[in-house]
């Protein structure tokens, strides 16, 4: 287990951004784990959890307390059941279950972070969610002292949230179990019309699984979406922002001032999310607000690939993050009367 003092944290993000942690801790088994938060538990000193750092915007005056990277690491196949340890590189297990001939987690190749984090916002993108192969979490339960598995359902999943996501201060994740499908060297259902039109198949059909993991990835590539370390527009957290879930009133309302903004026959993106909602298109709005790629003439901009991704030029301050942030919240309020929501955590920081 190794422990450093006053240690830089813009490094163990993608953002690249944040100052110090007054302590830094990186355990490489579950046992250190548990010992490096009991101790903070016991002691009363505050404590942030660390992965893959892909959602994290954390102060420039960095954290007054222990930082902990989960650097734990196991990969185990059983058939079609899968355990990570919290601390596998999510992208690097992607890839290996589909070098196993496994399909489930295909269309989230190329996410940054760790296999931990995943639960925590129910990774999705390209049409799958890990809420729908994941069988089990192992954690640890700061208010019980004591290891726990979770079912699927107890983990209480649904857009991008979680049990976890909801009660942030309670567990830490150890391990993800999955249950991921043998369908003969083919991919789960293609649910994501773009990927389906660059696979060249419909709707609702599979595809040669490496096919369908390297379309996604090119698809990433394209918008930004995979870390580079030469490449600005990928200094970022992904989407900033989810997609917001309107009731059928706020959807009426939404839809009457994109209208009056943009004219009669503009019509709003719109998907079922369940009864008597509908999810929108963050990207869209922020597009429509006048907010396009590449928007921004400071250290922080908009990415030039996707308006989704706020991005770090190479010498921005979290502030320089967070006034281009909230210049889009207010803008988007201002246009369509929506508030759009932060999908990275904020550590010492609010939007």
């Amino acid at each position: 287990m190794q422990e450093l003092h006053d240690a830089p944290l813009a490094p163990l993000t993608t953002f690249r951004l944040g100052g110090p942690a007054t302590r830094l801790v990186t355990a490489q088994t579950d046992a250190e784990v548990i010992a490096v938060v009991r101790e903070a538990d016991d002691t009363g000193t505050p404590l942030l959890i660390i992965g893959g750092g892909s959602n994290l915007v954390i102060g420039d005056k960095g954290f007054a307390g222990t930082a902990l990277v989960i650097a734990t690491k196991g990969f185990a196949l059983d058939g079609t059941s899968l355990e990570l340890a919290a601390g596998e590189v999510w992208t690097d297990a992607v890839a290996r279950t589909v070098d196993a001939g496994l399909a489930g987690v295909e269309c989230l190749a190329g996410i940054p972070g760790s296999a931990g984090a995943t639960p925590i916002q129910n990774v999705g993108a390209y049409g799958q969610e890990v809420s729908s192969t994941i069988t089990e979490v192992v954690a640890y339960d700061r208010t019980t002292h004591t290891t726990v598995t979770l079912t699927n359902d107890e983990c209480a999943f649904s857009y991008r949230h979680s049990r976890f996501k909801a009660d942030p201060q309670r567990y830490v994740v150890l391990r993800v179990r999955f249950a991921l499908e043998n369908a003969n060297g083919l991919s789960g259902p293609i649910r994501y019309a773009e990927t389906a039109r660059a696979l060249g198949v419909e709707p609702g059909d599979r595809a040669p699984l490496s096919a369908a993991r390297e379309t996604v990835l090119k698809l990433r590539s394209g918008k930004g979406m995979v870390l580079d370390p030469e490449d600005h527009d990928t200094w970022s957290a992904g989407s900033f922002f989810t997609n917001p879930i309107l009731t059928d009133e706020e959807f009426t309302a939404f839809r009457a001032r994109v209208r009056d903004r943009l004219g009669e026959d503009v019509q709003p993106p719109a998907y079922p999310a369940g009864d008597g909602h509908t999810k929108t298109s963050a990207a869209w709005l922020i597009d429509k607000a006048g907010f396009t790629k590449g928007y921004g003439t400071g250290p922080a901009r908009i990415s030039t690939k996707h308006t989704l991704a706020l991005t770090n030029r190479g010498k921005a301050t979290t502030e320089d993050l967070l006034t281009l942030a909230r210049e889009v919240v207010t803008g988007v309020k201002s246009a369509f009367g929506i508030t759009l929501v932060n999908e990275p955590v904020t550590v010492g920081v609010t939007l």
